[in-house]
């Protein structure tokens, strides 16, 4: 294939019928993204039945497809010292509590003071592991929203995390103040989501999107807004946000996706719960991150109300 700069080699064997190989690779993993796979595909590192393909190429039952992911140069970030809540720490992982406005790796309006910079002062050997931009990250908070996450310390750790999280091994629990009282008050939403046609900042219902299950829990009843427990078993971008505000009911102070709430200066989202199995040692790991001040006196203002 491609070189001798291998990271790590994955082989898989394709289950369905016809599907795009760009399409179906990035379906697998939630690192992946369509236009990263097609890269791989260019520089040779995809083979289906040992040949190279295009991108467009169409799958069939049975096919052999090995993927060659390149090594990674160590991370170029500069290391900022900022305060990290930190919930638990080995050699392999680290789980935080993160507060909102902290973006988790760097991009557009933010090029560092990012939760990525921390890290890699706090733990420099961090800055090889998983990618140049984010290294050690396995899944992501949006900046404004606040809780627990874990990151990965060592490349072996980063594998298995992502690989659980793609696998929906891993459990995200997430407290959301939503518009109005969801009908029925638990339910499942399942609807794939796919950048906006027309606004590329925001993210949409699109039946050429990945698929979104979002799993919630109506947990308590305010004045004009309802508490949920939600669960996500796929990781998409602003899946919460998105899939609220599709069912009519946004998440309170989202004002990108209709929840405009005057008593709130930013989401009311929580990411209250996150359970794994660790990489190495094999145990189940749960940690829990309870509402932080300021989404603690929102609920207390509805409840005088």
């Amino acid at each position: 294939m491609a070189g001798n700069d291998v990271a790590e080699t994955v082989r898989v064997v394709y289950p369905g019928d016809g599907q795009r190989v760009d399409a179906y690779l990035a379906s697998l993993r939630e690192d992946w993204s369509r236009a990263q796979v097609q890269r791989l595909i260019r520089s040779g590192r995809v083979l289906v039945n040992d040949a190279t393909v295009r991108a467009s190429n169409r799958l069939e039952t049975g096919d052999v497809i090995v993927v060659e992911l390149p090594d990674v140069e160590l991370s170029g970030l500069a290391a900022q010292v900022l305060p990290l809540h930190v919930l638990y720490e080995d050699a392999h992982v680290i789980v935080l509590d993160k507060p909102a406005g902290l973006p988790v790796h760097p991009g557009a309006g933010h090029a560092d003071g990012t939760l990525v910079n921390a890290l890699i002062a706090r733990y420099p050997e961090m800055a090889g592991v998983g990618g140049q931009r984010r290294p050690g990250i396995v899944h992501r908070l949006d900046a404004d929203t606040s809780g627990v996450m874990v990151a990965a310390r060592s490349p072996l750790a980063y594998l298995d995390l992502v690989r659980q999280m793609s696998q929906r091994q891993a459990e995200k629990v997430y407290l959301a103040l939503v518009r109005g009282y969801p009908q029925p008050p638990t339910g499942v939403i399942d609807a794939p989501i796919g950048r906006h046609p027309t606004d590329r900042k925001r993210m949409a219902l699109s039946s050429r999107g990945r698929q979104a299950l979002t799993e919630y829990r109506t947990l308590g009843r305010y004045k004009g807004y309802a508490l949920l427990e939600v669960r996500i078993h796929t990781g998409r971008t602003h899946q919460i946000r998105v899939h609220c505000s599709a069912m009519g009911h946004p998440v309170a102070g989202d004002v990108t996706y209709g929840g405009r709430a005057p008593f709130l200066q930013r989401q009311f989202l929580h990411a209250h719960r996150l359970a794994f199995t660790h990489p190495v040692g094999g145990e189940r790991l749960e940690f829990t991150s309870e509402l932080p001040e300021d989404l603690r006196q929102a609920l207390d203002g509805l409840q005088g109300e």
